[in-house]
């Protein structure tokens, strides 16, 4: 987005005039801009029709008083890209283009993609194919069908690739405040990186909820994101063409580039994303953060009127690594006098039905309860269905006295429904209005506050180690394999450890396994031997030079039969390497869209048993490594697990810095590397097998 855009994309968010061109579809738009409350001046262009939505028709854009602001662009592909020409030459601003048939199409599409960007110059353009934007703070709706969302003057700016599931979240029943609604089409000229970089300038902006097909500029998405993170204004995304068939009908539906999954986990964790997995959890997280801000860990204060509900706060809290200290001894020695003694003490407290809906009761409760300075606090309440409100006085007396005493203390504070029905709308914009948010669901409630806690302490850590940026890189598919012996070389020039071992014929293969030292193992060398163990091409644990010789001629037996033109007279002899504390799969490999990636993996055979795996993307520094290690299951095994052996853990951090600096290193002409398994030991580390590729030169 060039800074001309950008002015216009302000200009589009915030018009002083709207033009419509079109004609049904405008007479919707006429219809939600005033029902918005938008008091400017509105302009139908349609040279069939005199008037639309009780404003007077325009027959062509030239007739217009003045360059338009902001425009709502729905009619034919050829006339659509003629009229974009005429807008950028009077100097518009930008165009909401609901018109479709453009890339998403296939190749012709994309041509005529190609001329509707051309024809746009420097105007800011979101779609094409798409529904368009609302600007719930200055009541602007550019958009084709009946909205709904209410903002109380901050909130949620919530850009998606889906146009139904924008007008779908609209509709929602929760009370979102929303700031902004942006379905964003095909991204040909505004993506969503331009979205996040201007949202985060804008102060009504608590938080960026994105959905996500596909991303067209990863290191452009970075350096969004990284600029949001620096403004304390969390993003929160919701990831979708996951699947195989999802990918597929991500690419027909928006001409989306669906990644894989795994590397755009590693891009959210990079950045303090927050991933969510369903629309709910997507509204949710948005209403947390913008209503009750972000709690600077994961204690929490919880309380229920109910033993159950306790329990299922407990229970499920755990899971998503959130605390529930027990209270400290003054609470402990206080509560017991403001509770009816059927009362449990514990946290979640169940404050029990006898004070159940009178505020001198539990208002003395809740706030001795929470001078223990919790980093968030969430009280369950499932109110009653419309008809049924003879007890919803006392509901609300108990959420008022919650939420005085979380304002008493600054606590981030949630009143919780079970059930996520069991809030009428009544409650939920009155507690908005205090800044406690309505959360609707106990899991999707909790799901929140971890994902929000965790949001605060990852930007922690990277504002104190500031990330080197992903870089643009070169991408080439035509890939080839190096032997086994040449890549160990390369690795050791790198200066990561390897067994000792000689490279040998068949002729000298036992005096060079006397050498080396026994016991050893011995393997075929060829460039196409992949997998040697499925062809027989590798012998461990051998013990004597008459064991090395049959084994050699059983290699050649082997492979001549099974894979002849892999057939070779050079084998590597190799010292064995004794038991590791642990052995790891260590995968780099380059991505056409996110540059260097390494996957870290329980190895050997352990790999396909735990599917034990976590990727980061490269450059990362040795802390990035080290918290990626500590999401595999393997690492209790390098703390030293039921009184084992410790691994030397600073060894293999130092080998997964050097294996970085080696593949990032444009010379190397590397594509891809795969150690498995790599052993860590006690002291050091030993790459024990490797598998590299390098990229083709033609």
């Amino acid at each position: 987005m060039t800074p001309a855009q950008k002015d216009n994309l302000l200009r589009l968010l915030k018009p002083r005039h709207v033009a419509a061109i079109g004609g049904r579809d405008v007479e919707v738009v006429a219809t939600e801009c005033a029902r918005r409350g938008f008091d400017g001046p509105f302009w139908p262009v349609n040279p069939k029709r005199d008037q639309i939505g009780g404003h007077h028709c325009f027959a062509s854009v030239d007739d217009l008083p003045e360059a338009p602001d902001a425009i709502f662009l729905a009619v034919p592909k050829e006339p659509a890209i003629e009229t974009l020409a005429k807008l950028s030459q009077m100097g518009a601003g930008g165009v909401v283009c609901y018109t479709a048939g453009f890339g998403e199409m296939g190749e012709e599409g994309a041509k005529d993609e190609a001329r509707l960007i051309e024809a746009a110059g420097d105007m800011a353009l979101i779609g094409p194919n798409c529904y368009g934007m609302i600007n719930y703070v200055d009541q602007v709706a550019l958009w084709p069908f009946a909205h709904g969302g209410t903002c109380p003057g901050y909130g949620a700016a919530i850009v998606t690739q889906s146009g139904m599931l924008s007008s779908d979240l609209t509709m929602s029943q929760r009370s979102v405040p929303f700031a902004y609604m942006v379905s964003a089409g095909n991204q040909s000229i505004l993506q969503l990186d331009d979205f996040v970089d201007l949202f985060a300038d804008l102060p009504e902006v608590k938080v960026i909820g994105l959905h996500i097909e596909g991303l067209k500029d990863v290191p452009a998405f970075e350096r969004a994101a990284l600029k949001a993170l620096e403004k304390k204004i969390p993003i929160v995304a919701l990831k979708t063409g996951t699947s195989s068939i999802g990918s597929e009908l991500t690419v027909s539906h928006t001409g989306s580039l669906s990644g894989a999954d795994d590397l755009y986990e590693a891009l959210f964790d990079r950045l303090g994303i927050i991933r969510v997995f369903n629309p709910s959890q997507l509204l949710e997280t948005c209403k947390f953060i913008s209503v009750a801000g972000l709690p600077s860990g994961k204690r929490v204060g919880g309380f229920t009127c109910s033993g159950g509900g306790a329990t299922m706060l407990a229970d499920y809290g755990e899971k998503v690594g959130l605390e529930f200290p027990r209270p400290s001894e003054t609470v402990q020695k206080e509560l017991p006098e403001l509770l009816p003694h059927t009362a449990t003490l514990s946290n979640p407290l169940d404050y029990t039905t006898p004070i159940w809906g009178f505020p001198e009761k539990t208002l003395p409760v809740f706030a001795s309860f929470l001078s223990d300075n919790y980093d968030a606090t969430v009280i369950i309440q499932d109110y009653p269905a419309p008809g049924l409100d003879e007890s919803k006085i006392y509901y609300s007396n108990d959420a008022r006295s919650f939420l005085e005493a979380a304002k008493l203390y600054g606590t981030p504070a949630a009143v919780c429904s079970t059930i996520p029905e069991n809030m009428d709308q009544e409650t939920r914009e009155f507690l908005v209005s205090k800044g406690v948010a309505p959360m609707q669901g106990l899991m999707e409630c909790l799901d929140a506050i971890s994902a929000a806690a965790w949001y605060n302490q990852r930007r922690n850590e990277i504002s104190e180690e500031p990330l080197d940026r992903l870089l643009s890189s070169s991408f080439n598919a035509n890939n080839e394999l190096i032997d086994e012996y040449q890549g160990k070389q390369l690795l050791k020039t790198a200066g990561l450890q390897t067994p000792s071992a000689k490279l040998s014929s068949s002729a000298t293969a036992g005096d060079d396994a006397v050498d080396v030292g026994f016991p050893v193992v011995v393997k075929m060398v060829h460039a196409s031997l992949a997998h040697k163990s499925e062809v027989g091409a590798v012998a461990l644990n051998l013990n004597s030079m008459a064991e090395v010789e049959r084994a050699v001629a059983e290699m050649q037996n082997f492979v001549g039969r099974l894979q002849p033109d892999a057939l070779s007279d050079n084998f590597l002899v190799e010292k064995m390497v004794e038991k590791p504390v642990a052995e790891l799969l260590v995968s780099v490999r380059k991505d056409p869209q996110f540059g260097w990636a390494m996957t870290l993996a329980s190895g050997g055979v352990m790999t396909e048993l735990l599917a034990d795996a976590a990727t980061l993307l490269l450059p990362a520094s040795k802390s990035d490594f080290s918290r990626n290690l500590a999401k595999l299951k393997i690492d209790k095994l390098l703390d030293g697990f039921r009184g084992g052996a410790k691994g030397d853990k600073d060894a293999l951090l130092d080998a997964l810095l050097k294996l970085q600096d080696l593949v990032m290193k444009s010379e190397n002409n590397l594509s891809e590397i795969e150690i498995n398994p790599l052993f860590v030991m006690a002291e050091g580390c030993v790459v024990v097998d490797a598998l590299i590729q390098q990229a083709s030169v033609a």
